[in-house]
């Protein structure tokens, strides 16, 4: 037996698509998903992988390659499964002809995302099976089963993990890789993958015969598991719950449903006839319990459950149970606050901090960049979705006409721009707008970790590509060349005089603002600078900037020269010349 590992639920997944013989898995990076395909990438011999530039091309390439015939995976966070949501539906009716997973990494708590979607209601929404593992073990073998699900039952496969699932680790058994046979040549067959009408009408009843067909299966499958106990009490539940409900309930029956849609219903009628009392216990929405209730079962659920954020011991044992646990939880005490803020020498404080000062309404977007709306810079007046800015711009443009004319600004990073940005420029560009769009290009994709992306001339798979330039590709999408701009951030005087002059016109401008993240690797620290206390007037105007490296000591202002990049922002906004470096007055 090989040794066991401890991997996280990511890593394990990873290690599943190895094992399978996946051969092509795609993705758009996006906490809590992201390092699937960052551990893909160690079995690139056998996986070719790529970051896609958002989530529905990552689908349609995915999709491709299952049509092609190998088994495949694609991952994405939840919000992610939004933007693919277009061919994924289409692909339940088409089926498969390789395997193919489909991996939604779900954010309970919204710990980095903007709603809290569950995903699960995809699953019914497309009428697909859906597979949710309860630890690493499990995340590895559910990718296995999820592609013998997949290519039996000739459909696309969920496998939907949360942000817990995703991060924590657990032992691993690992398996060797099973090759899997690939055609020599496309089998063509329009009518299951030309989704016209007249096809696409012929595809539905077998869409649903296929459900039926799957949840016959659930009866039986090993991964829908009864553990039977205690006759009193019955809980059914799936994914992390499992865990909680093991410790909470350690002697009730427990029914836990690995393959969690469709349901075993004739499973879950015999279990809810073995115990007196039974439980639905699930994260989020009551995907389960309405379900089941829907079957004439009675259950507790919701009703005493809350139907938000994640759960842990102590939720279930004080809503279920009479008893209240108390947390053993080390009290710290004196701990400052320590709200988020964007990194020291990070290019996108001198945007935000010259749009604060221009006092102008900013449309932004998900990214690093969000930080911008926390004060002092304060510089951020929307955040709907990847991509969004751009269009949320244009319709603020249209829906105040002069009121706001010249004052108001789109801010977008690299790759949500390369994401889903692009669009909404070129829906300006058709529909004869004239927003300011700054796209703020620090050369990564940095918020989850600095993922390659069409901008940095890298593939995940550590190849030279080509790299896109956004300058000309404004241009080659129709911007006037006199109206595209390319400055650096660090610059403060050059990029408020850009942003001003290209506010005043009445065409679309685009402002490039160009600088790489500060935490990359390439990138050389010049040395800190400190505050000379001798010519400090304590105005405070250095602090407006929200840098961690500038902080306030005894009513002055200091420079932690650990944290400092020396990028020199903070020189520009002292007006006494009180920030300075070693040797500066020597030169």
């Amino acid at each position: 037996m090989a040794e066991e590992l401890l991997l996280s639920g990511n890593e394990a997944i990873a290690r599943g698509a190895y094992e399978a013989g996946v051969r092509v898995a795609t993705a758009y990076p996006g906490t809590p998903s992201t390092e699937i395909l960052e551990n893909i990438v160690d079995y690139k011999e056998d996986i070719y992988c790529q970051w896609s530039p958002n989530e529905k091309v990552a689908m349609e390439v995915a999709i491709g390659a299952a049509f092609g015939g190998v088994r495949t995976l694609v991952a994405m966070k939840h919000v992610g499964l939004n933007v693919a949501a277009d061919p994924f539906m289409t692909l339940s009716y088409t089926g498969v002809r390789g395997g193919l997973v489909i991996v939604t990494a779900d954010d309970p708590s919204m710990h980095s995302s903007q709603n809290e979607q569950d995903n699960r209601h995809y699953a019914r929404f497309a009428k697909v099976p859906m597979l949710e593992p309860s630890d690493s073990q499990e995340a590895k073998d559910f990718v296995g089963y999820a592609l013998d699900i997949s290519e039996e039952f000739d459909t696309p496969v969920i496998l939907r993990v949360t942000t817990r699932i995703s991060h924590a680790k657990t032992v691993v058994e690992p398996a060797k890789r099973e090759e899997q046979p690939v055609p020599e040549e496309f089998e063509k067959d329009p009518e299951k993958f030309v989704m016209v009408p007249a096809n696409a009408r012929k595809r539905h009843p077998i869409v649903e015969d296929r459900l039926e067909k799957i949840s016959q299966y659930g009866e039986e499958a090993s991964i829908n598991q009864v553990e039977k106990n205690s006759h009193q009490l019955g809980v059914i539940t799936s994914g992390i719950s499992y865990n909680y409900v093991k410790e909470v309930f350690s002697g009730a029956s427990i029914l836990k449903l690995g393959l969690s849609y469709p349901l075993p219903k004739q499973k879950i009628k015999n279990f809810a006839k073995q115990v007196d009392k039974i439980y639905v216990i699930e994260e989020l929405d009551p995907f389960l319990e309405n379900q089941i209730k829907a079957m004439g079962i009675e259950v507790i659920g919701k009703d005493k459950l809350p139907a938000i954020y994640e759960f842990n011991t102590k939720i279930i044992r004080d809503s279920l149970l009479e008893e209240q646990e108390e947390l053993e939880v080390e009290p710290v005490e004196d701990l400052p606050p320590r709200p988020p803020a964007l990194c020291p020498g990070c290019p996108h404080r001198g945007v935000f901090y010259t749009l604060n000062k221009l006092g102008v309404a900013v449309t932004g977007d998900i990214g690093c960049y969000a930080l911008g709306v926390v004060p002092p810079l304060s510089a951020m007046d929307t955040v709907v979705c990847m991509g969004a800015s751009v269009g949320n711009a244009f319709g603020m443009e249209l829906a105040l006409g002069d009121k706001i004319k010249g004052d108001i600004v789109g801010v977008i990073g690299d790759s949500t721009f390369m994401h889903s940005g692009i669009t909404g420029l070129i829906d300006i560009m058709y529909n004869k707008g004239a927003s300011t769009i700054v796209i703020l290009d620090n050369r990564i994709t940095a918020m989850t970790g600095h993922q390659e992306n069409p901008v940095t001339g890298k593939t995940l798979m550590d190849e030279e590509t080509v790299c896109i330039d956004l300058a000309e590709l404004s241009t080659a999408l129709g911007v006037k060349e006199e109206n595209v701009r390319t400055i650096d951030p660090y610059h403060l005087k050059a990029t408020n005089n850009a942003i001003k002059e290209e506010l005043a016109k009445d065409e679309i401008s685009i402002v490039v603002a160009q600088r790489s993240c500060a935490l990359l690797k390439s990138v050389d620290f010049k040395e800190p600078y400190y505050v000379d206390s001798d010519k400090c007037k304590d105005c405070g105007q250095c602090l407006d900037l929200g840098c961690p490296a500038i902080v306030k000591e005894d009513g002055k202002a200091k420079i932690n020269d650990y944290l400092c990049t020396g990028c020199g922002v903070c020189t520009q906004v002292c007006s006494f010349d009180a920030i300075v470096r070693e040797g500066d007055n020597d030169e």
